[in-house]
């Protein structure tokens, strides 16, 4: 961003980085940064087209991709392999890819915050060396333009599920939101964590993308839970995204109820790594122009 972005952007910091002490508590926190609500709605928006700066569609690249890909899915899942889903609740081969890309979904957003998260303070150098700004916003920025994405791509499973009747009942979108809060919560501690490890460890950039490929396949993106022996399936379940990319089918395609019990245990840990992501963040982000 040129020295015009920087001076835009300054009458938002002075208030938020009068003082950069520990955020004591939840409340404290949503409420520093419901006072930057300006600040992050520029910054996300400049993620969200950022992506598409230079192109003749623009935006709506943003719905077109999510709809090409589906296409391809459908093709190569159900034309080329003749693939079935393992769970006696999904339905013909359309559906399949539906399920399918209902999983990669989550996966996508989930891989696009963690591998942007440990580079995201160096290329925003600036910020960190000459003027007096809230880094901790930018992850939140990310992952706010990154949602916006797998939106996008929700609602253009939607609209084809509806065409093809694969989606029976339009209830699963007041589902959707809560659904989405834990991982959208732990992503952002995740973020913080890995934008500050990342100033310090180079190296933890490129061990992010290893980890986030192994993660695609121990996620029940390509397959359900229940088609797994049951030793296995309890350990790929405590991965973050698997009840995520589950309940999410579940409501959206087949009609059910998310599970509220394991869905308020995966907030409360979605809530502890969040905050110790940002209180590590906070700790340390003093020492990021000294390696800098």
């Amino acid at each position: 961003m040129g020295h015009h972005s920087g001076d835009g952007l300054k009458g938002h910091e002075d208030d938020f980085c009068s003082s950069f002490i520990v955020m004591r508590s939840t409340r404290a926190c949503l409420a520093r940064f419901w006072a930057q609500r300006s600040l992050l709605r520029k910054l996300a928006y400049r993620e969200v087209v950022g992506r598409y700066r230079g192109s003749m569609l623009g935006l709506l690249w943003s719905f077109v991709t999510p709809l090409v890909l589906l296409a391809v899915y459908t093709l190569v899942f159900s034309g080329v392999f003749n693939a079935q889903w393992t769970d006696a609740r999904s339905s013909g081969k359309a559906g399949f890819a539906l399920i399918l890309f209902a999983g990669l979904i989550v996966f996508t957003f989930v891989a696009d915050c963690l591998n942007r998260a440990p580079t995201l303070i160096l290329t925003h150098a600036n910020y960190v060396k000459k003027v007096v700004f809230p880094l901790e916003i930018l992850p939140l920025a990310v992952t706010v333009g990154a949602l916006f994405h797998a939106l996008i791509s929700i609602l253009a499973l939607i609209l084809i599920g509806m065409l093809i009747g694969e989606i029976a009942t339009l209830s699963g979108l007041f589902w959707m939101p809560l659904i989405l809060l834990p991982i959208i919560i732990y992503v952002l501690g995740m973020s913080w964590l890995l934008a500050s490890l990342g100033v310090f460890v180079r190296d933890v950039g490129q061990a992010v993308g290893l980890v986030t490929t192994v993660l695609m396949f121990a996620s029940p993106v390509f397959y359900p839970l229940s088609a797994l022996p049951d030793g296995v399936r309890f350990w790929l379940s405590l991965n973050p995204l698997a009840y995520t990319i589950e309940d999410l089918r579940n409501v959206l395609l087949f009609g059910a109820s998310p599970h509220l019990l394991t869905w308020s245990v995966h907030l409360l840990l979605s809530l502890l790594v969040a905050r110790v992501g940002l209180l590590w963040f906070q700790r340390t982000r003093g020492g990021f122009a000294d390696v800098m």
